[in-house]
C-alpha cells in the first residue's frame, strides 16, 4: 500500500467565489457580481493540494456526498496531485459548499457544511494511521462529527509516532469550545491565525494570548498575522517574527493561511528548521494572493519557484 508524507484530515466542499461586487448583498435587493469561480473549496482540501503541489506526497481524508459537487472535489484533488484513497462517498448526505463574496482584499463567507458536519473517526479506513508520516487536521469548529473524536483521534496519532498540526480557523458559532490546555500538549504544531488565537484563549491582545499558550506549547506554535506576516512562538517562550512578502497586486485571498500551512507543512516535513519553516509559509501565502481562489497560484506546478524568485526576490528548493 502507498504511503505519504501527509495526510489531510477534514472538510471537503467547493467555493463559489464571487468577485467585482457593487456593493454589499441586502435583504430584498438584487446585486451584481462581475467575476464567478467554481473551484475546489474547503480549508484542509486548499491545504493538501497546494502541499501536494510543492511535492510533498500527500493524501487526503474527509466525506463528500454522491453529487456533482463532489465530483468536482475529488477530481480537483486528483488534478492537484492529491491521492483520494481515504476519501468517503456519502449516500446519506450532500457535499458541502462556500459562497465566497470578495471586496477588494478582505472577504464575506457563506457556508452550507453537509457532508463535512458528518465525518466521525469510524467512517476512515484504520490503515491511514500507519501509512502516513503527518497528519494536518483544519477547520475543526466546521466539523462537528469529527470534533467529538478528537481524543481518539490524537492518541492514535500519538501511539503510531506521527507529527500532527492543527489549524482550528474561525468558530462561526464564536462559542471557541477548545480545549487548549488539554490538546496543545498533544499537538506538534498549532496554527492559528491572530484573530482566532485571541478569541480561543478568551484574551484581548495577542501579546496575552501567546502567553496563555506557553506553558502547553508541545513543540511550536506559528501565528499567521496577514499584512504583519507570521510571528513563531517556541515552547522555550521565545517569538520570532517574519515580515510578510508583499503582493502589490492583489486578486484575491482566499485560502492564503491555507497556503501558509502548505509551505510551513512542506519544509517541516523535509526537516528544515522552524525559521525556513516559517519562511516559506509566507512566500507560499502571499503566492496565493496573485490568483483567484485557493490553488489557482500553484499551477502549473514547474513554475511556482521561478515565479516567487520573480515576485519577491527570493530563493526556494522544491
Amino acid at each position: 500500500m502507498q504511503r505519504f508524507d501527509v495526510t489531510a484530515i477534514g472538510e471537503l466542499n467547493v467555493d463559489l467565489i464571487m468577485g467585482g461586487i457593487e456593493s454589499f448583498p441586502e435583504v430584498g435587493k438584487e446585486k451584481y457580481a462581475h467575476r464567478m469561480l467554481l473551484t475546489l473549496g474547503s480549508s484542509t482540501a486548499i491545504f493538501a493540494a497546494n502541499t501536494a503541489a510543492l511535492g510533498t506526497s500527500t493524501a487526503f481524508a474527509g466525506m463528500i456526498g454522491r453529487d456533482t459537487f463532489g465530483g468536482v472535489v475529488k477530481d480537483s484533488l486528483r488534478r492537484q496531485g492529491v491521492d483520494t484513497c481515504f476519501v468517503v462517498e456519502s449516500e446519506r448526505t450532500t457535499t458541502g459548499v462556500t459562497v465566497v463574496m470578495n471586496y477588494a482584499d478582505d472577504r464575506a463567507n457563506l457556508t452550507y457544511p453537509g457532508a463535512m458536519d458528518e465525518l466521525r473517526l469510524k467512517d476512515l479506513d484504520p490503515t491511514l494511521f500507519d501509512r502516513t508520516r503527518h497528519i494536518h487536521l483544519s477547520s475543526l469548529f466546521m466539523q462537528a462529527g469529527l470534533s467529538l473524536d478528537l481524543d481518539a483521534l490524537f492518541e492514535k496519532a500519538m501511539e503510531k509516532g506521527m507529527t500532527l498540526s492543527l489549524d482550528t480557523q474561525w468558530d462561526p458559532s464564536e462559542q471557541w469550545n477548545f480545549d487548549l490546555r488539554k490538546y496543545l500538549p498533544m499537538i506538534d504544531l498549532f496554527m492559528p491565525n491572530q484573530t482566532e488565537l485571541i478569541a480561543m484563549t478568551h484574551t484581548h491582545s495577542l501579546d496575552e494570548a501567546i502567553r496563555y499558550i506557553i506553558p502547553f506549547i508541545k513543540h511550536a506554535a506559528v501565528i499567521k498575522c496577514g499584512a504583519q506576516g507570521s510571528l513563531l512562538v517556541l515552547n522555550d517562550g521565545r517569538t520570532i517574527p517574519a515580515p510578510a512578502y508583499t503582493n502589490r497586486q492583489v486578486v484575491d485571498t482566499v485560502g492564503a493561511g491555507d497556503s501558509f500551512n502548505a509551505g510551513f507543512i512542506h519544509a517541516f516535513i523535509r526537516g528544515c528548521d522552524l525559521e525556513e519553516c516559517q519562511r516559506l509559509g509566507n512566500l507560499m501565502g502571499a503566492l496565493n494572493t496573485t490568483a483567484a481562489g485557493g490553488t489557482g497560484a500553484f499551477s502549473p506546478k514547474e513554475t511556482i519557484s521561478q515565479r516567487i524568485y520573480d515576485l519577491f526576490g527570493e530563493q526556494i528548493d522544491l
